[in-house]
């Protein structure tokens, strides 16, 4: 497998960010402006909590909540699974797969300094990840 390492693939990004008080509609703006499916929620430094796309259309747009008054805290995920800058991007693609989810927020010492996403997979990592879950579907068949 591909030894990239999550760091190497979050170097330079600028991490957009919100407080759990922001309304929906203006981390939907700074999100769509940034061009980005998630946003990381930050209190007092550390992470609180993710809000995605899938978030604004499920949890707001599905339940009819106005996202001029909705604050993301009301509606993100609280305490997602996270990864270590040094954890190798593999693992994340594993989180994904596992979870079911296509963002995992990067910490370290309980503070965000990235994310990645299912997006950042467009490289020799996808390919190994996907060879891998074959192998297994066909050791999984094989020991049936």
């Amino acid at each position: 497998m591909s030894s990239r390492t999550v760091g190497e693939i979050i170097k330079g990004q600028e991490l957009l960010t919100a407080s759990a008080s922001t309304p929906v509609s203006e981390v939907a703006r700074s999100m769509r402006g940034r061009r980005v499916g998630a946003v990381l929620v930050v209190e007092d430094g550390k992470l609180a909590g993710i809000f995605t796309e899938r978030d604004a259309l499920f949890r707001v747009v599905a339940e009819k909540r106005d996202a001029a008054t909705t604050t993301v805290g009301q509606v993100m995920t609280a305490n997602p699974t996270a990864i270590s800058p040094r954890d190798p991007f593999p693992m994340a693609l594993h989180l994904m797969h596992e979870g079911q989810f296509r963002h995992v927020p990067v910490v370290e010492d309980g503070k965000p300094v990235g994310i990645v996403s299912s997006r950042d997979a467009m490289g020799p990592e996808l390919e190994d990840f996907m060879y891998s879950l074959i192998l297994r579907g066909q050791a999984n068949d094989v020991l049936a």
